[in-house]
């Protein structure tokens, strides 16, 4: 099944918004419904494919002759531009397709990979790896103009081995996620990756993200899962992970881990797992005040028991409701604080002995608990929120998020600075904003800010997000947070990632695309600027 086209997901599970929540966007924010909806599909006018004949016979060849597997027609074009940012969905939605790719490829394996690279090399065609779709920085669109394709990798849907004595797994990269838990699952293990993304996402989409999940906290981000990978280039196939760790030189997962496609198309992944957890519980706790639950939370982090799941709401995510995506709107109280949900997963004794512990930390941290409601309601509805956004985009609001992180001692003027800048931008542009925030991964030494914007989308809602987070990554960097936690570089991020990571590392970093990329065609522009 295809995400719909013009927003997220299936549309069957897309509901309205409550009319409590339409009246609370016009009254605060001036959110006023839009006239026309998305365009048809059908009527979008999609430009001819510039593929020469020549080289659609070079990418047929490639995938075994069969004229399904290089697709040309315009629905299926369509469906492979761009990703899910509200930017993207705005432009799709007006049926602006500038971008589309010339042609969908599928290959079925990792030598079916190569040889398509080869023959995009030969014939100067610009690649961008397509998993689940689900990007939401600019990760589908080159920068460079001219002909691309678009390389699904649907086909590769297997779970290839699993080493049971060892624990670990290996996975094709166009395995979406719940069907990989489902096979681990015949096999008693689970990979413990679930971010909001999740129902959509792909594997290999998470390793060349750096994907987070929001079990962070208790298994880990996607790159720590990550023991081995093999990647396929226009110069041939490198392949990583010996052993679980190694001295035998820098660590190349790491490298390749987080390239989005710019140096290879990651093709399978071993990843390290771990049995179904026979008990789950999540709870829910309430903070006076946000800075009191981020104590609260690095105080687990940092000195245990470590929950499965540990986030907290901001004061006005949690006024709104946000934090319980499925119950928009119901959590309106004045006293309503801020929100943190708590779980644990495992055994059923080292679950019960971990609560309680944590628990006992709460509490002497100034948490008072809310029992399991707030958490059953969380984990019900914590794939819900790009429906909400669709809505949202529905009744003529605007909605984006954007992500950091940054050490504890900097998070209290990061999450400051980053407020301050998307809500003056967006003020001064007449569509002031309601801003909302959230930590849902924690670490020893840190954690991650998730903020949450809406506003009324104004008269060029697509300029003005751009001026507004422009503004914002230039508040996380002058903070001290990192440009992306885990949605990744793509295009919309490049030029912050550039000032961050410094003029020579990146350097070196175009140094090995031009070794494994000599003609420039994966993903130009994304990650890296383009030469």
């Amino acid at each position: 099944m295809d995400m719909l086209w013009s927003g997220w997901g299936d549309p069957a599970a897309a509901t309205p918004l409550p009319d409590t929540v339409t009246g609370l966007l016009r009254d605060l924010l001036g959110v006023e419904p839009r006239g026309a909806g998305p365009v048809a599909l059908e009527d979008i006018a999609v430009p001819p494919s510039p593929l020469d004949a020549e080289a659609h016979r070079a990418l047929l060849a490639a995938v075994g002759g069969h004229d399904e597997h290089v697709r040309t027609d315009a629905g299926t074009r369509v469906r492979h531009t761009r990703g899910k940012s509200t930017p993207d969905l705005l432009r799709i939605r007006a049926g602006e397709v500038d971008d589309v790719p010339a042609a969908v490829v599928l290959p079925a394996g990792h030598d079916e990979v190569l040889a398509v690279l080869r023959a995009c090399a030969a014939h100067g065609l610009a690649v961008v790896p397509f998993g689940g779709g689900t990007s939401v920085v600019g990760g589908l669109a080159p920068v460079r103009r001219g002909t691309f394709v678009a390389l699904d990798l649907r086909r590769m849907d297997g779970l290839l081995a699993v080493d049971p004595v060892s624990r670990t797994a290996t996975l094709q990269a166009g395995l979406r996620a719940p069907r990989a838990e489902a096979l681990l699952a015949e096999h008693g293990f689970t990979l413990g990756h679930f971010p909001q993304s999740y129902e959509w996402a792909t594997i290999g989409g998470f390793a060349a993200t750096r994907s987070s999940g929001q079990a962070s906290a208790g298994y880990g981000r996607f790159d720590d899962m990550v023991l081995g990978l093999t990647l396929a280039t226009p110069e041939g196939t490198v392949g990583t992970g010996r052993a679980p760790r190694s001295a035998a030189g820098p660590d190349l997962r790491q490298l390749l881990l987080g390239s989005e496609g710019a140096f290879g198309v990651i093709t399978s992944v071993t990843v390290r797992v771990r049995p179904v957890p026979p008990t789950r519980r999540y709870e829910g706790w309430r903070f006076p005040s946000f800075r009191q639950g981020a104590d609260a939370l690095r105080r687990l982090a940092q000195d245990g028991p470590r929950p499965t799941v540990l986030r907290l709401s901001d004061e006005t995510e949690t006024l709104v409701g946000l934090a319980q995506p499925d119950a928009i709107g119901s959590a309106a109280r004045q006293d309503a604080g801020c929100l943190a949900v708590v779980g644990f997963e495992g055994a059923a004794e080292d679950t019960a002995r971990r609560r309680d512990r944590a628990a006992a930390a709460l509490r002497d941290a100034g948490g008072t608990p809310l029992g399991e409601e707030p958490g059953r309601r969380w984990a019900h509805g914590r794939y819900s929120a790009p429906y909400l956004r669709d809505a949202l985009l529905d009744a003529g609001a605007f909605a984006e998020t954007l992500e950091t992180a940054a050490f504890w001692s900097r998070l209290p003027e990061l999450y400051a600075s980053v407020r301050e800048a998307l809500t003056a931008t967006l003020t001064a542009a007449g569509t002031p904003p309601l801003v909302m925030c959230h930590i849902s991964h924690v670490y020893e030494n840190g954690a991650s800010l998730y903020f949450t914007v809406v506003s009324a989308q104004g008269d060029d809602p697509v300029a003005h997000w751009t001026r507004a987070k422009h503004a914002a990554n230039d508040a996380i960097l002058a903070a001290g947070g990192t440009i992306s936690h885990h949605h990744g570089v793509g295009a919309d991020h490049r030029d912050w990632y550039v000032r961050e990571a410094g003029p020579l590392a990146v350097d070196a970093l175009r140094a090995v695309k031009r070794r494994l990329d000599p003609a420039g065609v994966l993903n130009p522009g994304v990650l890296l600027p383009a030469d």
